[in-house]
């Protein structure tokens, strides 16, 4: 059924943009194969590798695989406004409105550029994003306060080692005092990512590297992920906490298993768990993958909360679907009682759908201030 939902999109595009072009049988029925073949990306990853999360291809063929899915559903989407568009000018005296081929081309052209910038914007190293976020009662000697937020780097065929050594090398260029990633840092194997994953032995920072998982190291040999990331030197937090201090003051940071753990057999998220004997007024940082529990966090007292999970909807439209699916939480920053929510766009993506339009990747590094207090 997942592969079927997926190939409808191309049988639209080629019974209502490819067809009606006046082109040899041949050539639309040499284009239509090639078309189905794209739709199928997922399937053939699922053939490739046992799982339809890490496609096991040569890099340039999951690029091309990306940029044709998201040029069918682009050309798709625009079709389906064109249709509407001449079935609706049946209803205006003298209408019956009728798509010009010239249209089709124009449409396929624009998706097949849209595709490849959307492509061009997923793979790259990204961007550096400041955000500033103020803590009520935050200590003295965390006023100022810096940490980097990385998450969903999703290290695979499409984000291979030498993508994650320069993600490294401009991480560690920041000199933030404290580095964090929120899950999802894989699509693969161990024995499949093993050396992917390596470059991340080099992050550093004074208070250390400290990681959680996401949904998607359950997909792959979750207990075994979670001992190698600990030997890579980051702190595993799995519903538990450390203390970050400063002289005298103090700092919680907290650390969940995503939502779907009880559906792998894994320790399911438990945040009183995680903050369980956690110091008397110190201000909480939680890390949470996913960020529509939010209200949860809030509840507890936690100060802040770094999810990532959506990818920031990835495609502007997409992203209110995205955010249906995660309470609303979808991009930014977001005020939840007294706390704030920050869902990161994410470093990397799936390489199942390595898309953005819109919605960009980022390097978050974040300052803690203290709020001022009303007066």
């Amino acid at each position: 059924m997942f592969h079927l939902i997926f190939g409808l999109p191309s049988l639209y595009v080629i019974t209502r943009v490819l067809w009606p072009l006046p082109w040899p049988f041949a050539l639309k029925a040499a284009i239509a194969v090639l078309l189905l073949i794209a739709s199928q990306y997922h399937l053939w990853s699922r053939l490739s590798s046992g799982s339809v999360f890490a496609p096991e291809f040569p890099r340039v063929l999951v690029v091309l695989f990306n940029w044709a899915f998201g040029a069918i559903f682009l050309v798709a989407a625009m079709q389906l406004a064109l249709d509407v568009a001449a079935l609706g000018s049946r209803l205006v005296p003298g209408g019956n409105w009728a798509i010009p081929a010239g249209w089709r081309y124009a449409e396929a052209v624009l998706a097949m550029i849209l595709s490849a910038v959307a492509v061009q914007q997923a793979v790259r190293v990204p961007p550096l994003k400041d955000v500033t976020v103020e803590i009520e009662d935050l200590p003295a000697g965390f006023d100022g306060y810096t940490l980097l937020q990385l998450t969903d780097l999703h290290l695979s065929r499409l984000f291979p080692a030498g993508w994650a050594r320069e993600v490294v090398a401009r991480s560690n260029a920041l000199g933030v005092d404290l580095i964090v990633v929120t899950g999802d840092l894989i699509d693969g194997s161990l024995d499949a990512r093993r050396a992917d994953v390596e470059p991340l032995r080099a992050l550093q920072a004074p208070d250390g590297v400290w990681a959680i998982p996401g949904n998607h190291e359950y997909f792959f040999e979750y207990a075994a992920w979670m001992r190698h990331y600990a030997g890579l030197g980051m702190g595993v937090l799995e519903n538990r906490h450390t203390v970050l201090r400063r002289g005298a003051d103090a700092l919680v940071l907290a650390g969940v298993t995503d939502l779907s753990a009880s559906q792998s057999g894994q320790p399911p998220h438990n945040l009183g768990a995680a903050l369980a004997g956690a110091p008397s007024g110190a201000p909480i940082v939680l890390l949470d993958h996913q960020p529509r529990k939010a209200g949860n966090a809030a509840a507890k007292g936690v100060a802040l909360q770094l999810s990532g999970h959506t990818h920031g909807g990835m495609i502007w439209g997409l992203d209110r679907l995205v955010a249906r699916g995660n309470n609303g939480f979808v991009s930014g920053a977001y005020a939840v009682g007294g706390m704030t929510l920050y869902v990161n766009n994410g470093t990397g993506l799936w390489p199942g759908f390595a898309l953005r339009l819109g919605p960009s990747s980022e390097l978050t590094r974040i300052t803690l201030r203290a709020k001022p207090r009303p007066r």
